[in-house]
């Protein structure tokens, strides 16, 4: 605040001093006067110092950190909410169902399927419905705090006093989702699969979004990814399978079924044995090892000890049949960083190079030396540091698939080696323009399972059978834990 300048005769205190004086009062002394004196003149100094200064920096540098969105300047929330009160003049007793909630999410100005975050956030899980004030009171007060889509979304989802989203805040929106989709109705008559497909769905979420690997979702986490433009999908996409990012039921399909195959005894837990038996036991022992030592599973709530659940699962699967992936790569630099100590060094590499070479021992195929091996490998990396091979080195690199299954997976190395270099670095460069390596796989995988499911039907009607060894075998162990055979079928989109 500024001190506004005043003249010597207007301070009160030294005019009762002059006026004392003048009456030739001997109760004011000199010296006292002096004082007073020498004060006033020093508050003046100091208030023409201020007048000059410019403006402190804090006022000339505009807010730039906006954690819950930058806020807009032209919102009309009045506006917005007088539409939301005339949606809610259309219900009954102005109250608004489950079934109500897509009117009102247009009227938020929301994408249909956020009508479940609304509708639950205000509360309407636990009445049934939710009335027009209860409503608007809840989006007047995320319209005034939050100010853009991702934090108006982990604000309906997120428990109270958080900032952040956890996998079970997913589940009632993904709930809802399976519930009315068009393309998921197939699955109302199936609701044993409700909760498969959505744990599947949630893990693709953490997967892709979850960059942190904290299994907190943040605000800004959400902001980069696309998972919101996929929830605005849903409503244009009348074909779930299109969705392939995170909600394609044909990829849950193909990961259930691939998890089935291995759990022998159909508790949704995996062991080692039970993992190495995947693609034909092409996986090395030393990296099953690692997966389950807890390098990519810490902090999972479902996961028992020596047992992979079908969540972490998920993760496995698609981090092994597409290793280009950020997550991918750090999956499986986790697994070979044996130390920990975020460098992948000479030794590590040996260490899993080794089972390589014993494999390619029994196949009768001689295997190329170690020290070969590394010069291919760095070569293909570049690392900054020929010594050790960092996460950011093969983040930058283009062929990070071939770097690991070099060192873990026979078949896909077999693969890489029949190909010319020249060839490889082309399908790196021309990755972008494709389809990702796991789309394919699932789309492969999905084709191979109808045509058994087409063969088994057939079988089932009386004619021979032309069922598949893996099909046979799926069906026969499912049968021994109790279960008859109509309860095998999983059900396919028509």
């Amino acid at each position: 605040m500024r001190i506004k300048e005043i003249s010597l005769r207007q301070d009160p205190d030294l005019r009762k001093e002059l006026a004392l004086l003048a009456r030739g009062c001997d109760f004011v002394l000199p010296s006292r006067f002096k004082k007073r004196l020498k004060a006033f003149q020093q508050v003046q100094i100091q208030t023409k110092k201020e007048e000059s200064l410019p403006p402190s920096l804090s006022q000339t540098i505009p807010t730039f950190y906006f954690p819950r969105g930058c806020p807009k300047e032209k919102v009309n929330i009045d506006a917005v909410i007088a539409k939301i009160e005339g949606t809610f003049s259309q219900f009954p007793n102005e109250r608004a169902r489950l079934e109500d909630m897509g009117k009102v999410a247009k009227a938020c100005e929301c994408p249909l399927y956020w009508k479940g975050p609304l509708f639950y956030c205000a509360g309407g899980e636990r009445t049934g419905c939710v009335s027009v004030h209860k409503f608007v009171a809840m989006w007047r007060k995320i319209l005034q705090t939050c100010h853009d889509d991702a934090a108006k979304f982990i604000h309906l989802l997120m428990n109270p006093g958080c900032n952040y989203l956890v996998q079970e805040d997913f589940i009632p929106f993904l709930q809802d989702v399976v519930n009315s989709h068009p393309g998921l109705s197939f699955l109302k008559e199936a609701s044993e699969f409700h909760s498969r497909y959505i744990t599947t769905v949630v893990q693709r979420i953490f997967y892709t979004v979850n960059r942190s690997w904290s299994g907190r979702i943040t605000c800004n986490e959400l902001r980069k990814s696309s998972f919101l433009q996929n929830v605005a999908l849903l409503e244009e996409e009348a074909d779930i399978n299109q969705l392939t990012e995170y909600f394609s039921y044909e990829h849950f399909y193909v990961i259930y079924c691939k998890f089935w195959e291995l759990d022998t005894d159909h508790d949704l837990y995996i062991d080692p044995k039970d993992l190495a038996r995947h693609n034909d036991h092409a996986i090395s022992n030393r990296m099953i090892e690692r997966i389950f030592s807890g390098a990519v599973t810490r902090g999972r709530k479902a996961q028992k000890e020596g047992k992979l659940s079908y969540a972490d699962f998920v993760w496995f699967l698609i981090s092994e049949e597409d290793k280009k992936t950020p997550t991918s790569i750090e999956y499986w630099f986790r697994c070979m960083d044996l130390d920990g100590d975020g460098a992948l060094s000479m030794y590590e590499l040996e260490y899993f190079y080794e089972e390589q070479c014993q494999k390619l021992d029994n196949m009768a195929i001689e295997p190329l030396p170690f020290e070969d091996c590394l010069c291919q490998m760095l070569d293909l990396v570049k690392p900054q540091c020929d010594e050790k091979i960092t996460l950011h080195d093969l983040k930058k690199c283009k062929l990070a698939n071939v770097f690991f299954d070099t060192f873990f997976n026979i078949e896909k190395y077999l693969d890489h080696e029949q190909k010319d270099q020249f060839s490889m670095l082309r399908d790196g460069e021309n990755e972008s323009q494709e389809i990702s390596d796991w789309e394919k796989y699932a789309a492969e995988e999905y084709d191979i399972l109808v045509a058994e499911e087409a063969a088994s039907d057939q079988w089932n009607d009386g004619d021979t059978p032309v069922l598949s060894a893996r099909t046979a075998n799926l069906i026969q162990s499912y049968l021994e834990t109790g279960h008859s055979s109509t309860d095998f079928n999983l059900p396919f989109l028509d």
